[in-house]
């Protein structure tokens, strides 16, 4: 772990938020002495964001609450033609209409996490399309077209992965990089923004900013990414088979979204804890000391701090509630129906058991429920059809066996 002089730069080193930067060491420095401005910028691709960017959002929290400003900028310009970086196709063509009611949506979830008044170091919130659809062609290509390189360019691993499978990219699509890095010089010139963040992926695009505002401006500025935020499965995080964890509560109940951090895989709650809660350090370590079956206490507390940090504490009463309503008054397993299997019997696959237990009609309906992520195992979530059951695991009070949210039911060794 590095030794920064900042305390902002020191606190996303411990909380794992540094991946790559240009020139860390003259950043770290400024950030020591004075107030920085630096941005993030969201395309609109959905009305709302999810939970795979709270990660930047967390980053431009942390920026603020050291006393930096940040800018968040919405990609009402860039979303017109989709960022191409690892992907196998292009993004579908949006109308501006559409483009603007995600910009509405999306634009939720900041006043939720950032302060855009009543402090010195108030957010921004800016739309590109004000300076990109302003932009005549031939001026650009004069002014800031000569300032890019095609072989830099091609040599990025964001494009690179495209070329390398013979996947077409499109003309529209390879300029996406070349807009971003405007953004960044327009930034700079207009709020004094002197650093671009975002996540691994967008590596090569920030280089571009980086390099073209300094060629423009003749100022130090800087790129920072964060590694991109994947499940212990190395699935990356928010995308599930049932479909993306949004941060709107429209497209996802505060009670989905609290159940989505409380089935948080073992070994990615201190992770967790780190990047999307505001617990301090020395209690994140003391929750990652937990084992068997107290882990669980860590990952209600994940649960409960990731979701007041997005709905307001207010909610977690009723949500809390809720689970008491299935698992019983007193918020545990009591009331819950009961099957015995003999000792004998174990150990046994997750498939064979659910079938036994009457929750599946067959293992090809177990199959089924758990590629769209609809059972689970002491509130994790079964991704293995054939994972054994020792006795060990249903030893004592027992494990829970679930099916989608409202079908529950403890398993025990007959004694």
């Amino acid at each position: 772990m590095s030794e920064f002089k900042s305390d902002l730069l020191n606190l996303l080193e411990e909380r794992e938020f540094i991946y790559q930067g240009t020139d860390i060491e003259q950043l770290d420095t400024l950030c020591a002495t004075q107030r920085v401005t630096g941005y993030i910028g969201f395309d609109a691709t959905a009305k709302s964001l999810q939970v795979g960017n709270l990660s930047a959002i967390m980053l431009l929290r942390w920026f603020q609450h050291f006393g930096h400003t940040p800018i968040v900028l919405v990609g009402g310009g860039t979303s017109r033609i989709g960022d191409p970086s690892f992907r196998q196709t292009a993004r579908p063509v949006m109308s501006l209409e559409q483009i603007q009611e995600n910009i509405n949506g999306i634009s939720k979830v900041f006043g939720k996490l950032l302060k855009f008044e009543n402090v010195p170091n108030n957010a921004f919130l800016v739309n590109n399309a004000d300076w990109l659809t302003e932009i005549k062609y031939m001026d650009f290509l004069t002014n800031y077209g000569r300032h890019f390189s095609i072989n830099r360019m091609l040599s990025f691993d964001s494009v690179k992965s495209r070329l390398d499978k013979e996947e077409p990219l499109s003309f529209l699509e390879f300029n996406y990089m070349l807009l971003q890095a405007y953004d960044f010089s327009h930034l700079n010139k207009e709020y004094d923004c002197i650093l671009q963040m975002g996540g691994g992926d967008q590596w090569g695009n920030i280089v571009n900013g980086v390099e073209l505002t300094r060629r423009l401006s003749r100022t130090p500025v800087f790129g920072l990414t964060s590694p991109l935020v994947t499940n212990a499965s190395g699935v990356k995080m928010g995308k599930t088979a049932a479909g993306a964890v949004w941060l709107n509560g429209d497209m996802c109940l505060p009670y989905d979204y609290w159940q989505f951090w409380r089935n948080t895989d073992d070994r990615d709650v201190v992770r967790y804890l780190k990047k999307f809660t505001e617990l301090p350090l020395d209690e994140i370590r003391r929750l990652g000391e937990l084992e068997g079956s107290e882990i669980n206490e860590a990952k209600k507390i994940l649960a409960d701090e990731a979701t007041a940090l997005i709905h307001g504490r207010d909610v977690l009463e009723g949500i809390h509630s809720a689970v008491g309503a299935v698992f019983g008054s007193s918020g545990d397993d009591a009331t819950l129906p009961c099957f015995k299997v003999e000792s004998d019997q174990l150990p046994m696959a997750l498939d064979e058991l659910f079938v036994l237990a009457g929750l599946c009609a067959s293992k090809g309906d177990f199959k089924r429920l758990i590629a769209g992520n609809g059972a689970s195992f002491q509130g994790e979530i079964i991704v293995d059809p054939k994972r054994i059951v020792a006795e060990e695991d249903v030893a004592g009070d027992g494990a829970l066996l679930s099916v989608g949210k409202k079908k529950h039911m403890k398993v025990v060794v007959a004694q």
